[in-house]
């Protein structure tokens, strides 16, 4: 896989390197998964990622969960493994073979009473839905962010989390000299969507610079 912009854009490779490998690796369905997404170049969350939205959820043992940008199932199966028994997560997919795929893995990994794949463009499916979530991961298309924010909050309880993954954007978003030129869209939004994630005076919000740069965010 080519790789376009500079790789350590946020955390030096070295670091990354090390706390990968004093993470404890994954077997089973997720470690097919993780194989899977590196043969067929998918985005999944980065591994530290992964052990940071899970630490997370496990904190607040969510009842309701609501993630937006399933891709293959990954992330949703890491954050069933914290859910409150008898929890469910909703999680959103765009694409109509991803939606798919995901939910034969998530089949595969017993969780399909458990896991509900939607298929829907998250910023039409957003301002009808209902309910109150406990957690929400967002991970789907970066430039929509800002357009999902206030819906985001609206459906989050107080002391509820938003997770906003890849904020950072291999560091294009903190950085003009590591714009692509084709990025320069989504980099404009993911920076507007920063300045108003950090402006809510009904969320606290701390930027985590790992992985592709991390937001959690609790409604007070």
């Amino acid at each position: 896989m080519s790789v376009e912009y500079k790789p350590d854009g946020i955390v030096q490779s070295y670091v990354t390197e090390y706390m990968r490998a004093e993470l404890k690796k994954n077997d089973g369905i997720l470690k097919e998964l993780e194989e899977y997404a590196q043969k067929h170049d998918v985005p999944i969350v980065s591994p530290e990622t992964a052990k940071l939205i899970s630490v997370l959820a496990h904190m607040i043992r969510p009842c309701n969960i609501l993630e937006i940008g399933c891709a293959i199932g990954y992330s949703s199966i890491i954050l069933a493994g914290a859910l409150k028994e008898g929890g469910c997560i909703t999680t959103l997919e765009y694409d109509p073979d991803a939606a798919q795929t995901a939910r034969e893995n998530i089949k595969k990994a017993g969780l399909s009473d458990t896991v509900n794949v939607v298929c829907a463009d998250a910023k039409d499916y957003l301002p009808a839905l209902n309910g109150v979530y406990d957690y929400i991961f967002l991970d789907g298309p970066k430039a929509h962010y800002v357009y999902m924010l206030d819906d985001c909050v609206r459906l989050l309880r107080k002391g509820g989390i938003l997770v906003s993954d890849n904020i950072l954007y291999k560091g294009m978003t903190a950085s003009d000299e590591l714009v692509i030129r084709r990025k320069i869209t989504i980099v404009k939004r993911l920076r507007e969507y920063i300045s108003a994630l950090c402006g809510r005076g009904d969320l606290e919000t701390s930027i985590i610079p790992i992985g592709d740069g991390i937001a959690v965010s609790i409604k007070k």
